[in-house]
């Protein structure tokens, strides 16, 4: 199975940045003005997954929840400092997650459009 995880964005530019430059994806693919869409594809290489994130001429109100989370392993210790180091370099703050399993398994972080994310060691070797 493949799995794609699809969000609109008033942000697609910002949001290259941040998932490619700070955690270290790939652009798969992209578009540009397919029925008033353009969008990217972003992941990693002979992966089963990516995320989509599209834009239109429609501003989008986000209503992301406190919990609303995407979670990313790390494959190895250096990868996952790495990945806290470009949101260091970069002035991205870790906030503080309401669920306490994620202080103590990871890091919290907000991307451009408000949605947290959770970079996790506890994959790492």
């Amino acid at each position: 199975m493949t799995f794609r995880f699809a969000r609109h964005t008033n942000n697609l530019e910002q949001l290259k940045n941040f998932y490619c430059s700070l955690i270290g994806f790939e652009i798969l693919g992209n578009f540009e003005n397919h029925n008033g869409y353009d969008g990217v594809f972003i992941g990693k290489k002979n992966e089963n997954w990516h995320l989509e994130f599209t834009k239109s001429d429609e501003v989008i109100a986000f209503n992301f929840g406190e919990e609303d989370l995407l979670v990313f392993y790390p494959n190895t210790k250096k990868e996952y400092y790495q990945i806290l180091e470009n949101f260091k370099t970069n002035s991205v703050p870790a906030i503080k997650s309401k669920n306490p399993y994620w202080m103590e398994n990871g890091k919290m972080y907000s991307d451009p459009d408000g949605n947290h994310i959770i970079i996790s060691d506890l994959k790492t070797a």
